[in-house]
């Protein structure tokens, strides 16, 4: 199976009508041992199309293996200098280079697994690619012809290349090759003469080489997939199986088209005579009687193309054994030969083609190549060449040849030897028993489901089925021996069979029994007519449906009866587990149920108990509404009786609040014009707390000043009585005690160079801070409402005064002897009284900080103390504006009830104030010691509510109105209260 990809990629190509079209005939035999066992296969192949490798016509394409290798992968493209296939003169005379739904890349790689499977090693195939690759570089050398003589030359750089790359992929000499290709060598007995050959010739040399190496490649894989098939020479038994290309008929129709038809012109005899003619003889053997039926014979045209010495074949031989014959003078000879035959026609318009009336119908022949298709010899350059290959391969399919059978291949004809071949093949056909399969193509677009009709019957006619139908109908197509028939059709009459008859006689009742009439019986066989055999099927087939039919009959009901007693057990069976089922779901039911009236005879205890419960808490609430109804209408009944208590006594607190009312407006004016005193005196003390605070703040500075000055000294004392210490240890390790001195002698001196400057400064500091104490005088005294900034001042005086101290150390004059070891001794004294000084200092200081935290902690609370008298104040201003818009309106009311009453008393004596007035100062005293300004009412009993003094009421009025007109005739028409205001 696996050699069919590889024959089929070296022997099949595309066609006009095919695209995978066997260009060769092929002959697989099946052999079979003794015992009928597989021993061995073989495969023959007949007439490969060598033409094709050199000429293709459009849209046909050259054998798939060119295109296969074009589509390898890079490395192998590389490594045989290939490309794409229209750069190839042998492919690129058609525009077809690639197949429909066909991945060339992915056929190579299935053709090289299955080289591997038939046993081709991998340095074979890479020789078989290497000499397909030679045949395409081949094709592109063109030849041009010599200036000075009539030879052919290399024509180009580029067909150099192509010659050399053929010499190395065949391992050759390139000059060898080229001296191949373009020269002749001729052999007389006086000498041997080399001829240079034209272009023409040495194009046809060239191709003459490229189809023989392509032939003898072809035979070298048939020949080694036999072998590694294997075959057994001793098998006497084989089936075999011939693919052959069928008839052919063309726009152009060449000579491979001509050996193809003459091959089915063979095949088709044989057909004929194994039908038809062993038909004739099949009923004249019986002694039947029975008209002779004709039918069309081609033996006249098989005459016709091989009959010796006058046929097509052997004209065509003969004309290129000539070297001066042309197609034209072998086609004026078939019109001289065969004008008078009647399956030879010659065309009118044409001078070389000819016309054969094949079985299948005439086809048209162009002879313009039959000469040089038809030589088939291996020109003795060319197999000198091959054989000298370096290619152990290459060899091997040119193997050296003898004089004597150089001499005797010098010329033959591929007629001849293809004749040959077809008749080893009929030998072989004609030795087996055969069996014919004719394929059809429904259609030339290659669609499935698609039937070109006139494709399709003349596919049939050029096949014979049309012929063997017709003979067929016409005969006895079905024929049984006696015994076959019976055994056949014995079923329509048993009670025949069951007789001890003839067969003669069985089978002719037989036939009376099924009224068929028409048939003949001869001595063996029984011959019937197409449509009785079809009759006797059709009534064989109905009394087998009826009997099959009475046995599926008792078979379904022996089944369905089995099928029932089954079913019945089982369901028995199913019912009593469905019935305990039932009885176990009863009882859960029941169960259920019993449970569910116990939990509904709770739950119904349960709701009535709650429905009760709630019920007597409904009750319950009802009779305390209507006890509260009652209490309630009982409370009022009680607040009814006592309304004219409540009137009353609303009655005499409001005459009450009016008179509480007036005192109050008497009150507020006298408290207006105390506070007007009282501010005047406020002024007097933000004053005094100025100077206090400024005191305050320069004590405070004089302190810190002074602490910062024991400090510092007392941080000069201890780094002093660092350096004398370094000093002294220095004046031990060293003894320069004089250098020593010189250096405190000198610091002594600049600290008192310093110390003018420094008391000059001090001097300064304290003039600034005198200024500073009389511009915050001025400023208290200008603005007594800048309290805020006071109250910071010391903060600010503070800071400012340990800025003054960082950026102006106080220097303390060090008043110290220079001697030698007295200074050192009052040195350390002075030290040790530094450092008991430097302590004190510093407790000083510490007391210092916590005096300055206590003190800020104070100014603090004092501060939060004047921003709530503030807010405080700010409130008792809104209050007051407040009270002013709601007595402006009672003034006015005020004034008209002192105008009527003036008009009604005009006669009244004046009283005095003086009571009245105490009375208003005592209350305003009373009321501005509240700091709300509320004036609570006047705690007086029912019995002054009931019975006011109306002498003391108009006594009020008369003082208010009187100091009223006072202030009015003053000057001031705004009133009392706006003084303060």
């Amino acid at each position: 199976m696996q050699s069919n990809p590889v024959l089929e990629a070296f022997g099949n190509a595309k066609t006009a009508i095919n695209n995978n079209s066997s260009r060769f005939g092929k002959f697989v035999e099946i052999q079979f041992d003794k015992k009928g066992r597989i021993s061995g296969a073989a495969i023959r192949t007949y007439l490969l199309e060598r033409s094709r490798v050199c000429q293709i016509s459009d849209p046909e394409r050259n054998y798939h293996c060119f295109y296969l290798l074009c589509a390898a992968p890079p490395e192998e493209i590389e490594k045989y200098k290939l490309g794409n296939p229209k750069s190839f003169h042998y492919l690129n005379q058609s525009n077809c280079y690639e197949l429909v739904g066909v991945s060339d890349a992915q056929e190579y790689v299935a053709t090289r697994r299955a080289m591997d499977v038939v046993g081709i090693n991998e340095k074979e195939q890479d020789a078989i690619f290497r000499v397909v690759a030679a045949i395409l570089h081949l094709g592109n050398i063109n030849f041009e012809k010599d200036e000075d003589i009539d030879s052919a030359l290399v024509k180009d750089e580029q067909s150099l290349f192509h010659l050399h790359m053929t010499a190395e992929l065949l391992m050759c000499d390139p000059l060898s090759l080229e001296d191949a290709l373009c020269k002749r060598v001729m052999v007389t007995p006086e000498e041997i003469i080399k001829k240079s050959l034209d272009p023409h010739a040495a194009a046809v040399s060239r191709d003459g080489l490229a189809k023989t190496i392509y032939s003898r490649l072809f035979d070298w894989l048939v020949d080694k997939i036999n072998v590694s098939i294997g075959q057994d020479p001793s098998s006497k038994c084989l089936i075999g199986i011939l693919d052959i290309y069928g008839f052919e008929s063309f726009k152009a129709n060449s000579f491979e088209q001509f050996c193809i038809n003459f091959t089915n012109e063979k095949l088709q005899q044989h057909f004929n005579q194994h039908v038809f003619k062993m038909e004739q003889e099949e009923y004249a053997k019986e002694e039947i009687n029975w008209n002779y039926v004709e039918f069309v014979d081609n033996q006249d045209v098989l005459d016709l193309i091989e009959k010796k010495p006058g046929g097509i074949i052997a004209l065509l031989d003969e004309a290129c054994m000539f070297p001066k014959s042309t197609h034209e003078t072998f086609a004026q000879k078939l019109y001289q030969k065969f004008q008078d035959h009647k399956r030879f026609i010659k065309p009118k318009l044409t001078r070389s083609d000819f016309t054969i009336a094949h079985y299948a119908g005439e086809v048209q022949y162009q002879s313009d190549q039959f000469l040089d298709k038809n030589k088939y010899y291996v020109v003795a350059e060319h197999q000198d060449l091959l054989s000298a290959s370096k290619c152990s391969f290459i060899v091997g399919l040119f193997p050296p040849l003898s004089e004597e059978s150089a001499k005797s291949s010098k010329f033959s004809s591929i007629c001849s030897r293809f004749k040959i071949q077809l008749q080893q093949l009929m030998d072989i056909l004609n030795s087996t028993e055969p069996h014919y399969i004719r394929c059809v193509k429904p259609n030339n677009l290659l669609k499935p489901a698609t039937f070109d009709n006139i494709n399709v019957i003349q596919q049939l006619r050029s096949g014979g089925v049309l012929e063997v139908i017709r003979i067929k109908c016409a005969g006895y197509p079905a024929h049984r021996t006696f015994s076959e028939f019976l055994i056949r059709f014995g079923i329509l009459a048993p009670e025949i069979l069951k007789g001890k008859y003839e067969e003669k006689v069985a089978c002719k009742w037989i036939l009376e029994k099924m009224e068929l009439k028409g048939y003949l019986m001869g001595k063996t066989k029984l011959f019937l007519r197409a449509e009785q055999m079809a009759e006797l099927d059709a009534k064989k087939a109905r009394l087998l449906r009826n009997s099959a039919r009475v046995i599926q009959r008792q078979i379904r009901t022996y089944t369905t009866r089995k099928d029932y007693i089954i079913l019945r057990k089982s369901s028995i069976h199913i019912q009593s587990h469905w019935r305990g089922k039932l009885a176990r779901e009863l009882y859960k039911y029941k169960r259920k149920e019993v449970a569910a009236v116990k939990i509904q005879k709770n739950l119904r205890r349960q709701l009535a108990r709650r429905a009760y419960t709630g019920i007597r808490i409904s009750a319950l609430v009802v009779q305390t509404g209507f006890r509260a109804m009652a209490a309630r209408k009982d409370f009022r009944f009680r607040e009814q009786t006592k309304a004219a208590t409540i009137i009353q006594a609303c009655w005499r607190c409001q005459r009450v609040v009016s008179y509480y009312k007036k005192l109050k407006k008497a009150s507020v004016i006298s408290q207006s014009r105390w506070r007007g005193r009282m501010v005047k005196n406020s002024e007097a003390a933000t004053i005094i707390q100025a100077y206090w605070r400024r005191y305050r703040a320069v004590s405070y500075y004089k302190k810190l000043k002074k602490a910062s000055a024991i400090s510092q000294c007392t941080w000069r004392r201890r780094t002093a009585g660092k350096d004398h210490s370094n000093v002294k240890m220095a004046i031990r390790e060293t003894g320069s005690d004089e250098e020593e001195n010189h250096k405190l002698e000198k610091q002594v001196e600049e600290l008192r160079c310093f110390l003018p400057s420094e008391k000059h400064l001090k001097m300064d500091l304290e003039e600034e801070k005198a200024q500073e104490i009389d511009m915050s005088r001025f400023s208290l005294q200008t603005s007594p409402n800048k309290v805020d900034k006071t109250n910071a001042l010391p903060l600010e005086e503070h800071y400012a005064v340990l800025r003054t101290i960082e950026v102006h150390p106080a220097v303390i004059e060090i008043s110290t002897p220079i001697s030698d070891t007295e200074k050192v001794e009052n040195l350390n004294a002075e030290v040790k009284k530094l450092k008991a000084l430097l302590l004190s200092e510093k407790q000083r200081a510490d007391n210092f900080e916590r005096t300055h935290a206590e003190v800020c902690k104070l100014s603090e609370k004092r501060r939060k103390k004047l921003e709530e008298t503030e807010r405080r104040v700010y409130q008792l201003q809104a209050s007051l504006n407040k009270m002013l818009y709601s007595m402006s309106d009672q003034f006015a009311e005020l004034k008209m009830i002192l105008y009527a009453s003036s008009n009604s008393n005009s006669t009244s004596v004046p009283i005095k104030t003086d009571v009245q007035t105490d009375v208003a100062s005592d209350n305003s005293d009373a009321s501005s010691s509240d700091s709300d300004f509320t004036f609570p009412a006047p705690a007086l009993n029912a019995v002054d509510f009931s019975s006011p003094d109306p002498n003391s009421f108009q006594l009020i009025v008369q003082d208010l109105s009187t100091t009223e007109i006072s202030g009015s005739e003053n000057g001031d028409n705004r009133g009392a209260f706006d003084d303060y205001f």
